[in-house]
């Protein structure tokens, strides 16, 4: 390693880590991985570190610096084999980089554009990488806003504090006209759905109008609480052109929709934070273009950035592929996603002002979820967000969520699903409707 490259490296206990984000990195070269880790580092930092004829140098205050590099394996094969033509020897690595918090500033955006940018990703030498976690010092946490109520801000809105929230998503995907929609949304409440929510598809269209939607159902939503005498929300979703969001915003917490929902990385995580400076009910992401950047297991981005970039963006509530055969997604990833929610997200001796976000896992959820997922995430801090399950019931709305609080039922008095069933219809007839 020359004496260049060397000015990429430092000992952690050489930095003010309070001055710095680490990200850890997976990489596959086909040069020697100090090299490569070194190349790295210069092309998201400082690149070309000085002028022609000045005497300067860039590294000592912007250069990105390797702080830890571990050699995993010398593959025989490529992992992305059609990204090279050829190669000697392959070396796949992890590395961890800590990455100037003055290149960036508490700027969501800049600090994307170093982490996954260009630098990142046409990095020489390098021809498979995957940003697996981000760390951050608490004072660069404490200048963004984060979820402005949280896990136990959502538990005082909803008034659930003892189970799980149990949200449905109202069907067709792409909605119904506001009548209809607002009928089977409120079959839901009476039920005790707690939250009814519009699905990603559903925007601002001619054939279900925004304004007329969330009028509807915020006059629905009102009647049935005051018929159930329990709260009752409506999430509507405002995902549109960056411009809009505030506007439609305003139109919908107007009209009753109590908590709102954007598809965080379709419109961009600065375009939520904005939202979340001027609301003042509940945010929550839905995860449309996430796995386009995390499916792969060797390029792109784990998914738990993703959602640590939502919870700081200031999301309540992050729903995101959960487990089963339809997500497709590794019970390991699941669990990875529920910790970025509610785990600190400061080095473990550092205290994180950001609040934790309710972790939503989601994908073909009913009664008979409930179990192995308070088993798997060993707290009641989640929510499910079934739609078939609720929407789709043959009882109707109302019978599939009373079936949700019975399968809940079930797990509070010990006894299995199937027994449970025998003396409650709504459960008995769920569990046919999703096992067969």
């Amino acid at each position: 390693m020359n004496s260049d490259q060397k000015a990429f490296f430092a000992e952690p206990g050489t930095l003010d880590m309070s001055d710095y984000v680490v990200l850890d990195y997976f990489f596959e070269s086909t040069v020697e991985p100090a090299e490569a880790a070194a190349h790295l580092c210069q092309e998201q930092s400082t690149a070309q570190w000085k002028r022609v004829g000045v005497d300067e140098d860039m590294r000592p205050r912007h250069a990105a610096k390797v702080i830890d590099l571990i050699v995993e394996r010398n593959p025989a094969q490529p992992c992305i084999p059609f990204q090279i033509e050829a190669w000697t020897k392959l070396w796949a690595c992890r590395v961890k980089i800590a990455y100037p918090i003055r290149n960036i500033g508490a700027s969501i955006p800049n600090l994307i554009t170093a982490a996954c940018g260009e630098g990142a990703f046409f990095s020489p030498g390098i021809h498979a990488i995957k940003l697996h976690d981000i760390i951050f010092p608490a004072g660069y946490l404490e200048q963004f806003e984060g979820p402005k109520f949280g896990v136990a801000g959502l538990r005082e809105w909803t008034g659930v504090h003892h189970r799980p929230l149990f949200f449905g998503v109202i069907k067709p995907n792409i909605g119904l006209a506001p009548e209809p929609f607002r009928d089977i949304a409120y079959e839901s409440w009476l039920g005790g759905l707690d939250v009814a929510k519009d699905d990603e598809l559903i925007f601002d269209s001619a054939w279900s109008p925004f304004e007329k939607r969330t009028r509807l159902l915020g006059e629905a939503r009102r009647d049935a609480e005051q018929k159930t005498g329990k709260k009752c929300c409506y999430l509507a979703n405002i995902t549109d052109e960056v411009d809009r969001l505030i506007e439609l915003h305003d139109i919908g917490v107007r009209n009753g929709a109590n908590m709102l929902m954007i598809n965080a990385m379709a419109t961009g995580l600065s375009a939520a934070r904005m939202v979340r400076k001027h609301t003042e009910v509940p945010l929550v992401a839905h995860f449309d273009f996430v796995a386009p950047f995390s499916k792969s297991p060797y390029y792109g981005v784990h998914s738990r950035v993703i959602t640590k970039l939502q919870r700081l963006a200031g999301f309540d509530a992050i729903i995101f592929a959960g487990m089963g055969a339809r997500m497709k997604t590794y019970r390991s990833a699941v669990l990875d996603d529920v910790k970025a929610c509610r785990d600190t997200l400061c080095p473990a001796d550092a205290g994180c002002p950001v609040k934790a976000a309710l972790p939503v896992p989601g994908g073909s959820q009913w009664a008979g979820s409930l179990a192995p997922l308070h088993q798997d995430i060993g707290s009641t801090d989640f929510a499910i967000v079934p739609g078939r399950a609720v929407f789709g019931h043959p009882g109707g709305p109302r019978a599939g969520a009373i079936s949700l609080h019975q399968g809940w039922d079930a797990i509070k008095t010990g006894v299995s699903l199937a027994d449970y069933a025998r003396e409650h219809q709504e459960l008995a007839m769920s569990i046919r409707h999703n096992t067969q």
